[in-house]
């Protein structure tokens, strides 16, 4: 079902692996980095929430994403650290809000003590409330733009949050990139478009509202179908007043909203398998 259909793919670090397995399928592949991903420019405040960890000063550390925790290592690794950094955190109580923190830790030998009841802050601290943080010292890994709402629940539960932030999105040096992609879906060029972050959603609004293309991309998104990967991003489509039209049921990765793509444009109550 995805024969000869272009789809959007505004994936960043999986946009290769993304792009391949689209184009097994049939489907021709119109890549645009949405968000381009890099270190935070001043290391001095990851440098420092290093030594912390080192020290043994986390009781407990919570991963947000897999971009954050693996560029937590790349500064270990380049301050010549990283063996340390990675014991230190096989003593510290892990808490990953979702599949891709856990990839990461796996990849260093470790696996997370507990995974967040759903992959979203509130379920963090949903989550949380069921541990005895009371007392204790608490790193967050957090991502550009994310909410702050842990760190303020942290403080109520009597713990002490220790929140760093690793990377950045980098933005206006692909707006010429972006508006080209929103123009081909005004045109009508692309049948669907993948979303893998809500990152991705913000950064397509965003360049739309900045060069006066809101209106026409809004239009353009109700008449193509919009896959997202997980229930987070789905949130941000829906939010951006765009409707959902494939998302997997239970696994958030790639391979899965590929089958829920597929599915979705064979009509339901297809049994088409593209595994």
């Amino acid at each position: 079902m995805l024969e000869g259909r272009r789809i959007a793919v505004p994936e960043s670090r999986e946009l290769d692996l993304f792009t391949r397995m689209l184009e097994r399928h049939g489907a021709i592949a119109v890549r645009c980095p949405l968000v381009s991903i890099h270190d935070v420019e001043d290391s001095t405040l990851v440098d420092a929430w290093l030594d912390r960890l080192i020290q043994s000063r986390h009781d407990v550390v919570v991963l947000y994403t897999g971009e954050g925790l693996s560029r937590l290592l790349s500064f270990a690794r380049r301050k010549g650290i990283e063996a340390e950094a990675v014991s230190a955190l096989s003593n510290a109580f892990k808490v990953a809000r979702g599949p891709k923190p856990a990839k990461v830790l796996r990849g260093i030998g470790l696996v997370p003590d507990v995974m967040a009841e759903e992959p979203t802050t509130a379920g963090l601290m949903k989550t949380m409330s069921t541990l005895h943080i009371e007392g204790k010292r608490v790193g967050v890994l957090l991502y550009p733009g994310g909410e702050d709402l842990l760190t303020g629940f942290l403080s109520e539960a009597g713990a002490e949050a220790d929140p760093i932030l690793c990377y950045r999105y980098a933005s206006d040096e692909e707006d010429e990139q972006v508006v080209h992609l929103i123009d081909e879906l005004v045109a009508g060029a692309i049948d669907l478009i993948a979303f893998t972050s809500t990152a991705q959603v913000r950064r397509l609004q965003e360049v739309a509202r900045k060069f006066n293309r809101a209106s026409a991309l809004g239009e353009a998104m109700h008449r193509i179908v919009i896959a997202a990967i997980g229930p987070v991003t789905a949130q941000a489509v829906e939010e951006a007043g765009w409707p959902v039209g494939a998302m997997p049921k239970d696994s958030f990765h790639l391979k899965p909203m590929i089958v829920a793509l597929g599915k979705r444009l064979a009509g339901e109550g297809s049994h088409t398998s593209l595994t």
